[in-house]
């Protein structure tokens, strides 16, 4: 498959070449997911959670463990590209796969959309003299030329960005901990505060606080749209899911745990929506403020991109199955083997959504879309692995049926708190 022609394969159906690895997945999810994700929603989840943001990252990430499982085995199955679509519409019916399409093409679609109205924001800020319209038209041009050019392209890409991310990331851990240490000494740096406050811990504040935590995870499951890009998917994509997300979890958690030792008190952040900022700057002055919000102005274009080749190729796989215009959705570029005519018209589509600057009304459809796939996908498994077993496989009521269950609960749960 890997020498045929891009859009040739058995039967003449549209195929895409498998020239991936484990690591390019593992850096496309975590890219995807972006290392910098707890910094926005860092201020918001630590009121909401009366300053156990720790707990919310560490709760949501058992949730999403849980459901990357579920969507490794489903991917497993059916290495095809369609993530969501593909595995509840034949793990369960194809019309509950179509709504589970529709749904998570929501989640695709705003992704790239949510990237380009903040990216643009953070942008704006620092070279308040440039028109918006400007600056989104080059962060959504930016990266439909990037998904364009191949999906190597844009796995390289994501590689120069990740670096960047680590490297002010990193900064701030260990700025965190000089300034802990000098303050504080080892018991401002090892504290159970941040896990568990007597004073201030109550578990619907957290429960309810984990619904926006759990942005933090938003975008793990595109790894899955690449199916058909891997090498040995039935191994591959359920090991990077689970790596993702558990590196997601920890590392999350401990950017809010300094966080919030750096900060401790949530009833003072001069700004919600920055209060990672300001404890950035506590600890490292201006430049390392300026650089995390350079950082985050790459991080919305890697997200971007991988949300956007999400997005073209959730619309590749409904394209193929007819369930929308073969002829122009399942469509490969002959010369670099993408689903070209798809990452135009989403470039166009985001580009024109970002003249709206709606980026909170972006983020609740982004969520609403996103969880319902991941309760379909849950339950697909449930069906595929318990209650339909291949022959010659013996069903395991804890593997087949409990951890997708736990997976579908947990999810709803999320789902309801938005």
């Amino acid at each position: 498959m890997a020498d045929a022609p891009a859009n040739v394969a058995t039967g003449g159906v549209p195929r895409l070449r498998r020239v991936l690895s484990l690591r390019d997945l593992i850096i496309f999810g975590i890219t995807a997911v972006t290392p910098s994700a707890p910094v926005t929603v860092f201020g918001l989840v630590s009121v909401r959670a009366r300053g156990h943001t720790v707990d919310t990252i560490l709760f949501a990430m058992v949730a999403m463990v849980l459901t990357a499982i579920s969507y490794g085995r489903m991917a497993a199955l059916y290495p095809a590209a369609g993530s969501a679509y593909t595995y509840v519409g034949r793990g369960l019916n194809p019309h509950l796969g179509f709504l589970a399409g529709w749904a998570m093409l929501l989640d695709y679609l705003t992704i790239p959309l949510f990237c380009v109205v903040y990216g643009s924001l953070i942008v704006q800020r620092m070279l308040p003299e440039v028109p918006y319209v400007i600056i989104a038209a080059g962060f959504a041009s930016g990266i439909t030329y990037l998904n364009v050019r191949g999906i190597r392209a844009t796995a390289r890409t994501n590689d120069v960005l990740l670096v960047y991310m680590g490297v002010v990331l990193l900064a701030f851990i260990g700025l965190a901990v000089r300034y802990l240490l000098g303050h504080e000494g080892w018991g401002g740096l090892f504290s159970s505060t941040p896990f568990y406050d007597p004073r201030e811990f109550d578990i619907k504040a957290v429960i309810h606080a984990t619904s926006f935590a759990a942005l933090t995870y938003i975008g793990f499951d595109s790894v899955t749209t690449l199916a058909e890009d891997v090498h040995n998917p039935k191994r591959n994509v359920l090991l990077s899911l689970v790596i993702v997300c558990l590196f997601t979890g920890i590392f999350g958690g401990l950017l809010t745990y300094l966080g919030q030792r750096v900060w401790p008190d949530f009833r003072t952040f001069p700004d919600v929506a920055t209060a990672f900022m300001d404890a950035t700057r506590r600890v490292g002055g201006v430049w390392l403020f300026e650089a995390m919000v350079l950082l985050l102005a790459i991080a919305n274009l890697g997200a971007g991109l991988t949300g956007q080749v999400g997005a073209a190729r959730l619309l590749f796989g409904m394209g193929r199955d007819n369930v929308l215009p073969k002829r122009f959705f399942a469509h490969l570029s002959a010369k670099t083997n993408t689903p070209s005519f798809n990452i135009v018209l989403i470039g166009a589509l985001t580009f024109a959504g970002s003249l709206g600057k709606r980026y909170d009304l972006i983020g609740e459809l982004q969520n609403f879309g996103a969880f319902l796939g991941f309760m379909g996908v849950n339950i697909a498994t449930i069906r595929q692995f318990y209650f339909l077993p291949l022959t010659g496989r013996h069903k395991s009521f804890w593997k087949d049926f409990l951890l997708p269950g736990l997976g579908f609960v947990i999810c709803t749960i999320i789902w309801l708190g938005f």
